[in-house]
């Protein structure tokens, strides 16, 4: 069933060493466009749904760059701004066996950094809207991305739109002199689907709970308007090899999917993004349990992928949850 989705959220550029290459040896690096709840857009658009994505880039080509690649993947790119400055870089070391993976932000003082949205009716722009997702890496990124992120959530609000929130806890992103429980709280009061594990519950809801389900039903004690809260669970033998379960408190139990064995990892960048955007589509079109199961799978043909961004089917994921076509050379 095909939804009006939004999400918020800066692109960066992504550079990537080849073939596993350190840093200090790269002489080249593979460049694509990448971003937490971009990569949750372009997953949605992929499963047929209309997506929109708000953002903004440099003027310059580099800015339209990225606009062309979101509305290469389907996304609609109206609702982004274009404006002087600079567009926020990352740059990826993938590790291999034991050697674990490295990421280098350059974002401070980016355009979407600047950017407060002023010019838009957001009101006008959540009517006929069914979801809108944001995750806790905007606020962090400074003072007017947590103002912007809060005015879109009042909007999306006062319309009835279903919310979702990956809490993503990044602690080097905060350096703007606020924290995550000064700005957080009143974000999350607005959200509907928690994305949130015990750590991110401890530093950005200040509820401390080594019990899973003691922490959502905390959760949901302060913040009423939260319904369901999910998180991963990966356990890591090496950087190459992975195994991955998630797990969905819908307010009268916990479910938790099967677990999957992820022996050879080609990137595991947008793993996250990934189940999100799983979790999202499933919610929208089947039960609690089936919602899950097809997030998690989801997020493991991501792990197979190079790049920030889940280029897989609909059907792809549904016959991996079902254990079909596993490894098989499909003519």
């Amino acid at each position: 069933m095909r939804k009006r989705i939004i999400t918020l959220g800066e692109v960066m550029m992504r550079f990537s060493t080849p073939d596993h290459e350190r840093f200090v040896q790269a002489r080249n690096y593979d460049i694509q466009f990448g971003g937490a709840e971009a990569n949750v857009a372009v997953s949605l658009a992929q499963w047929h749904h209309e997506v929109s994505h708000i953002c903004a880039f440099p003027d310059n080509d580099m800015g339209k760059a990225a606009i062309r690649y979101l509305r290469s993947t389907g996304v609609d790119t109206s609702h982004v701004f274009l404006g002087p400055g600079r567009m926020g870089l990352y740059f990826l070391e993938n590790g291999a066996m034991q050697r674990a993976s490295k990421i280098i932000y350059d974002r401070f003082d980016s355009v979407f950094s600047h950017y407060t949205g002023r010019e838009k009716d957001w009101e006008q722009v959540f009517e006929g809207v069914d979801w809108f997702h944001w995750t806790g890496i905007t606020p962090a990124i400074s003072a007017s991305a947590a103002a912007l992120c809060l005015d879109i959530l009042k909007a999306a609000n006062k319309h009835g739109v279903k919310v979702s929130g990956d809490i993503n806890y990044r602690r080097n992103l905060w350096q703007y002199g606020q924290s995550p429980l000064d700005i957080l709280p009143e974000l999350i009061g607005y959200t509907h689907v928690v994305i949130a594990g015990l750590t991110d519950f401890a530093n950005c809801m200040d509820i401390h709970e080594s019990d899973y389900i003691v922490a959502c039903e905390k959760a949901r004690e302060a913040y009423p308007s939260v319904e369901k809260i999910a998180t991963t669970e990966r356990g890591s033998i090496s950087s190459s090899h992975n195994t991955l379960k998630g797990q969905l408190w819908n307010g009268r139990e916990l479910l938790e999917s099967i677990e999957y064995d992820m022996p050879r990892i080609v990137d595991r960048v947008g793993g996250g993004d990934a189940f999100m955007a799983g979790l999202i589509h499933g919610l929208l079109s089947k039960e609690d349990n089936e919602a899950l199961e097809f997030a998690v799978a989801a997020s493991v043909l991501k792990h197979s992928i190079p790049g920030d961004v889940n280029f897989v089917s609909e059907d792809e994921v549904d016959q991996l949850v079902r254990g079909e076509n596993v490894g098989k050379l499909l003519r």
